[in-house]
């Protein structure tokens, strides 16, 4: 391999300890050969054997080995200097020749190590026919059939060795992958659930509380000189309230608002113009145009708020007397427009969405829209009104309505 020795599994680690038995086995072999033998140098052939595997068993034993490839070289360069002088001493040592060409294809790199398993091969060639004192090519045959398999083993595991290791780097990243998206599908999910809550406060609550805090102050300049006006305006107050606090549990509840609960939404604009008109110094008119169709509830919902908001900012800022709500069905599009006589303003002019400053309708208003398909335009100018049109696709309601409805 071209870097360090791949980390141990268990069927590594298993054909590692096969390795280490086969080398101490064929160690014992030399030396139990020569003792049956009763060879003269019985003794010093048992001594270098032992000598062999002691050095042998010091590569296992130190982690530099393992980690290092100049150390794994050394003690490679060890252990084949202990076996030559084996191989000299028997011809039995021939056969270590064989675990020692995996060695060294394992430990060192691949052209360091195909030089040292053709010197491994050329030294037991040439040892074991010194030892029988004559050469023949059948002497060559086992000892390089030995270092080709060594060579296609060690090769090929090699090669499964790298695909595994790459596989496992793409299930990683393919694992990693996965954690950020759904870490991303998590933290859009919160931002689309905040930005819905929002528009739904701002469209109900915040409009509520703005109403009533409107006709409260009414209320305050009608005393003392005109007390009975004070009551009708505390009266109207409580009236928001007490429909506020209806919005608030409905919204907390994720159902329909009040204003759509049986009945259409032409009916709710209708009455939200009249209770505007009642509760504050503005006329507000619906109008129907077209035969009406029916709607999923997600459409009629995103009209209504619209409405709302848009009538909210008609009676807090524009300063008119009059306003007119429009409700038409054009062939395959329904649209909403709110025009009003005020004061007007200059729509590239607007203040930043602020805790202070407000300027959360519009942005809610085209949230809306975009989530449905819709458009909405405003037209304004200073001292000429302002007009506001959102259309939305007219789409029967059960194509939507499953994800009306939480």
């Amino acid at each position: 391999m071209n870097t360090a020795a791949p980390v141990l599994t268990p069927t590594t680690r298993a054909l590692a300890w096969c390795l280490h038995l086969l080398v101490i086995g064929l160690l014992a072999l030399a030396a139990g050969r020569a003792l049956t033998a009763g060879r003269p140098d019985a003794g010093v052939i048992v001594a270098v054997a032992t000598a062999c595997g002691l050095v042998y068993a010091a590569g296992p034993l130190l982690p530099r080995i393992r980690s290092s490839r100049p150390a794994a070289a050394w003690w490679l360069a060890a252990v084949g200097a202990v076996w030559l002088v084996l191989l000299a001493l028997s011809p039995d040592a021939v056969w270590v020749a064989f675990p020692l060409y995996f060695l060294q294809l394992h430990l060192l790199p691949r052209r360091v190590g195909l030089a040292a398993v053709a010197a491994t091969a050329a030294a037991a060639i040439a040892g074991f026919a010194a030892h029988q004192h004559s050469f023949s090519p059948a002497m060559a045959i086992g000892p390089a059939l030995g270092a080709a398999v060594a060579v296609a083993v060690v090769w090929g595991y090699q090669a499964l060795y790298r695909e595994s290791e790459h596989r496992r780097r793409l299930i990683e990243e393919l694992t990693a992958a996965r954690a950020d998206l759904a870490a991303a599908q998590h933290t859009a999910g919160v931002l689309a659930e905040r930005e819905r809550l929002a528009r739904e406060i701002h469209d109900t609550l915040a409009q509520g509380l703005s109403s009533i805090q409107l006709l409260l102050r009414a209320a305050e300049r009608s005393l003392p000189h005109a007390p009975e006006n004070a009551a009708r305006y505390v009266d109207q107050a409580r009236q928001a309230a007490v429909d506020d606090l209806a919005e608030a549990r409905r919204f907390v509840a994720a159902l329909t608002p009040p204003a759509l609960e049986g009945t259409t939404l032409a009916d709710a604009l209708e009455r939200l113009c009249a209770t505007t008109s009642a509760r504050h110094r503005l006329t507000a008119r619906f109008h129907l145009t077209g035969d009406p169709a029916p709607l999923a509830t997600t459409h009629e919902v995103a009209l209504l708020r619209i409405a709302q908001s848009a009538l909210a900012n008609t009676v807090r800022h524009a300063e008119a007397t009059t306003a007119e709500v429009t409700l038409g069905y054009l062939g395959d599009q329904v649209t909403l427009d709110v025009v009003d006589d005020g004061r007007g303003f200059d729509p590239d002019r607007l203040p930043a969405p602020g805790p202070e400053t407000g300027g959360f309708g519009l942005p809610a208003m085209r949230a809306r829209m975009r989530a449905l398909g819709g458009t909405l335009f405003v037209t304004s100018a200073p001292g000429q009104g302002a007009a506001l049109a959102a259309r939305i696709p007219l789409i029967p309601p059960a194509e939507t309505e499953p994800e009306a409805r939480p």
